[in-house]
């Protein structure tokens, strides 16, 4: 018995579907993780995920609509999951003591300059403000929690955040 391996034939139309726009595909993936590589990984997740899908056999729009849908939440849940391990690599006293190399004593000095009129900015701030501001940029508190913990909108606590965001690039730009 002899077993013929077929590339031009695949064995849903979903997954013909997959291998055909497979470049497209890895472009979505790349401009939501920001590097090729990682997308290529996604695609391929994407791609051992196909067995379990739902056979759709409407139209081939609806089954590229299905896969760029699959390969975007995935490509988001990696993102989300790599900055989630940057943000929990190593604490905050760990990153003051990190001794820059090229840095000459005028940098240094302009840094720490600039960290002040930041924390002097954070000041100005309406406590609410910054309280979320600092919630979600220093401790990684996801909008609706903190939404949850104030008594408001997950869409105030989204403005106010970027208040706080546009507030401290004024006082430091």
């Amino acid at each position: 018995m002899t077993e013929q391996a077929s590339t031009s034939k695949c064995d849903s139309p979903l997954l013909q579907a997959f291998v055909e726009n497979r470049s497209i595909l890895v472009k979505i993936a790349s401009r939501i993780t920001g590097c090729r590589s990682r997308a290529e990984d996604v695609v391929q997740d994407a791609f051992f995920r196909l067995p379990c899908a739902p056979q759709i056999t409407s139209s081939f729009k609806a089954q590229l609509s299905y896969l760029f849908q699959i390969v975007r939440n995935l490509a988001i849940d990696h993102y989300r999951k790599q900055a989630m391990e940057l943000r929990h690599s190593g604490s905050e006293e760990e990153g003051r003591n990190v001794a820059l190399h090229n840095a000459s004593l005028e940098t240094t000095h302009i840094h720490l300059a600039t960290l002040e009129h930041i924390a002097d900015a954070l000041g100005e701030l309406p406590q609410r403000t910054r309280y979320a501001f600092e919630m979600y940029r220093l401790h990684g508190v996801l909008q609706k929690d903190i939404a949850k913990e104030l008594g408001v909108s997950p869409t105030l606590v989204n403005f106010m955040i970027r208040d706080a965001s546009v507030h401290c690039r004024r006082v430091s730009a």
